[in-house]
């Protein structure tokens, strides 16, 4: 449960990560209906498959694979290999969906919508009767996940941003660029474009009034979007392909403010240290953490001269949106809102001298993961057994440590 304190006075540690907060770019005008327009008939789901290319295609244009691409847009390609957009298909997904694919076949189809969109990398084998196989499948295309066609390329045609001088090409460039140049939308620069993946529908899955996945709302109704700060802002800086998130620990010490208070210097054995400990969110333009699968740990604790800590003063709180592993309910939100803080209140009596306080801000982006992975290995992984071992064991190596700090405090 997040606590607010009264305002404390004496001793302040304060630990500033407010890069994300100071990134600007040009504000862009009210979304247009043609805009409106374009991202409708872009993101119909699914995704009409590509069809045939042009004849005077050449095999590379053709290619909807990202090393193809990369031939050309290299510093993109590199970025996206780095991405979890890469991994979108990562073993977590194609385990589930070996079994799933027989016993839910209609939701095996839909997980694919967002991580690996094309109609090339849907395949339809193994589904209900009636089900065509498709004959565009690219297994190897599938397995890359969101690929650069998933957002770039409709129907053969390359859709992209204007330059970053705001032109485009003209229909005159067009035939002498490779693959016929591309057509310019404004969309890729805002945060709508987004949406598509990171925003549930009305109808779709939803807790406590509150979509599962909730992101463009929360940004929408945030400081970030009445200053114009876009999603791509942040997380394409530079236009960059990375997309960096609650996996990176810069990304997520850039928007945050975490203060450590106490409310005097010293105290004596037998008196009650007064402490609060505080994250806000300063610098994402939408919660912190945005989804149900991260857990942030704030944890205070007194420590002897030697760092030996006192376990009896162990006190931690959770910044998450803590859910079930059936996604049946909501169990708790304490997330912390754009330009909002969350606060631990810290009271514990000192029994000796020669002790500090530490505080501790944990991030484990994959928590809700572990548990899931585990309840199917318990429950039996079926032939998807290999991928959920190998994706549960990445989800417990990544937590990290984006906050440490110790106050002397007797």
């Amino acid at each position: 449960m997040t606590t607010t304190a009264p305002r404390l006075v004496g001793l302040s540690f304060l630990f500033v990560l407010t890069a994300a907060s100071s990134i600007r770019s040009a504000r862009l005008p009210d979304i247009s209906p043609e805009e409106q327009s374009f991202l409708q008939q872009h993101w119909r789901r699914p995704l009409a498959p590509q069809g045939e290319a042009p004849e005077a295609f050449s095999a590379l244009e053709r290619s909807l694979h990202p090393a193809d691409c990369g031939s050309c847009h290299q510093k993109q390609f590199e970025d996206w290999k780095s991405s979890f957009h890469a991994r979108s298909m990562g073993p977590g997904i194609a385990g589930q969906l070996v079994e799933l694919r027989e016993s839910d076949p209609i939701a095996a189809r839909s997980c694919p919508a967002c991580h690996a969109p094309l109609a090339e990398q849907a395949d339809h084998t193994g589904g209900p009767a009636g089900v065509a196989p498709n004959p565009s499948y690219d297994a190897a295309l599938r397995a890359q996940g969101l690929v650069c066609a998933g957002c770039h390329v409709r129907a053969h045609r390359r859709f992209g941003p204007p330059r970053r001088d705001g032109t485009s090409p003209s229909a005159a460039d067009g035939p002498a660029l490779p693959h016929g140049g591309f057509t310019a939308s404004r969309t890729f620069l805002r945060s709508e474009f987004c949406a598509s993946c990171h925003q549930f529908k009305p109808d779709g899955l939803t807790l406590n009034g509150k979509p599962v996945e909730n992101t463009f709302e929360e940004w929408r109704a945030s400081p970030a979007a009445r200053r114009g700060q876009q999603c791509q802002d942040c997380h394409m800086p530079d236009r960059r392909h990375l997309w960096r998130g609650i996996h990176d620990p810069g990304m997520v010490k850039s928007g945050v403010r975490i203060v450590v208070r106490t409310s005097r210097a010293r105290y004596k054995p037998g008196e009650l240290v007064d402490a609060t400990v505080s994250v806000a969110n300063t610098g994402a333009g939408h919660y912190f953490p945005t989804y149900v699968t991260p857990r942030v740990l704030v944890r205070a604790e007194l420590r002897t001269a030697s760092g030996e800590s006192v376990t009896s003063t162990v006190r931690e709180e959770v910044i998450a949106r803590q859910v079930p592993l059936d996604l049946s309910r909501e169990i708790a939100d304490t997330r912390i809102p754009p330009g909002g803080q969350f606060t631990m209140r810290y009271r514990q009596r000192i029994d000796r001298s020669h002790l500090s306080l530490r505080a501790t801000v944990t991030v484990f982006p994959d928590y809700f993961y572990t548990g899931f992975f585990e309840a199917i290995l318990e429950n039996g992984a079926g032939a998807g057994e290999a991928k959920i071992r190998e994706a549960l064991e990445a989800t417990r190596t990544s937590p990290f440590v984006i906050f440490s700090q110790d106050v002397p405090v007797s």
